[in-house]
């Protein structure tokens, strides 16, 4: 044998030995849910991987919800998945539940009613009742719920709604904001009040009071006529 036979040869086996290669893949190429087939097709599984069964040689999914494999925690339900299951919390309006939503409760939660088959949520705010009990309290309705707010300028203090005190502003004195001319010029004011009563006592004839009349007289004409005496007095009488 030449070598161009040799090289048919093994080109020959080459061929081969990939066919052989396709057949075995193709005989081992099971479906996704087969453990062991007889072929590539779906209906022609003989055992069935986990979360499957076999039925007329076909692998259909196995509804653990429906037996006792599904079994879930307390206030959630089974949901079935290709192959398995999942376990998914129920709506906040139930206690335990047989599937999603509120209309698939066993029992309304505290704060929903039921209402025809649905739970719903209580409007606790329309009972006084069940709702806020102080004066100066405003229900606000909540899902499931109710909170009790303080009415505008009240707030919270040992669970009791108190007025806000605004700080009290401190009255001033009469006399607080006076200047010293000004405190002066009263006091000026309060001598020649003095002066007319002892004008007075003098002119009913007591020599006692002429005297201390007229030195006092004497006393304030000299402030008067003074710069200082003139400068008070006229700011006093521009109404400073």
């Amino acid at each position: 044998m030449g070598q161009m036979g040799e090289r048919m040869l093994d080109r020959n086996l080459l061929q081969a030995a990939c066919l052989c290669c396709l057949l075995a893949a193709q005989v081992h190429s099971c479906p996704d849910t087969c453990r062991e087939c007889s072929g590539p097709e779906n209906d022609q599984c003989e055992e069935c991987r986990a979360g499957w069964t076999l039925h007329n040689n076909t692998c259909v999914d196995v509804d653990e919800c429906g037996t006792e494999l599904g079994i879930c925690p307390t206030n959630s339900y089974c949901f079935n998945t290709d192959g398995s299951f999942e376990c998914r919390d129920c709506s906040p309006a139930c206690v335990g539940c047989m599937g999603n939503g509120p209309a698939r409760c066993r029992k309304c939660a505290s704060g929903y009613t039921l209402t025809g088959s649905k739970c719903v949520d209580v409007d606790e705010c329309s009972d006084r009742v069940l709702a806020c009990h102080g004066l100066d309290e405003i229900c606000t309705n909540t899902e499931g719920s109710f909170r009790c707010d303080c009415a505008e300028g009240f707030f919270h203090k040992d669970a009791v709604c108190v007025k806000k005190q605004h700080p009290s502003v401190q009255e001033k004195g009469l006399f607080e904001d006076i200047q010293d001319d000004e405190v002066e010029v009263l006091q000026q004011m309060l001598f020649g009040v003095v002066l007319c009563v002892l004008a007075t006592l003098a002119a009913k004839g007591d020599l006692v009071y002429t005297s201390i009349f007229m030195g006092a007289l004497a006393a304030m004409a000299g402030f008067w006529l003074s710069d200082r005496g003139d400068r008070l007095l006229g700011s006093f009488l521009k109404g400073r």
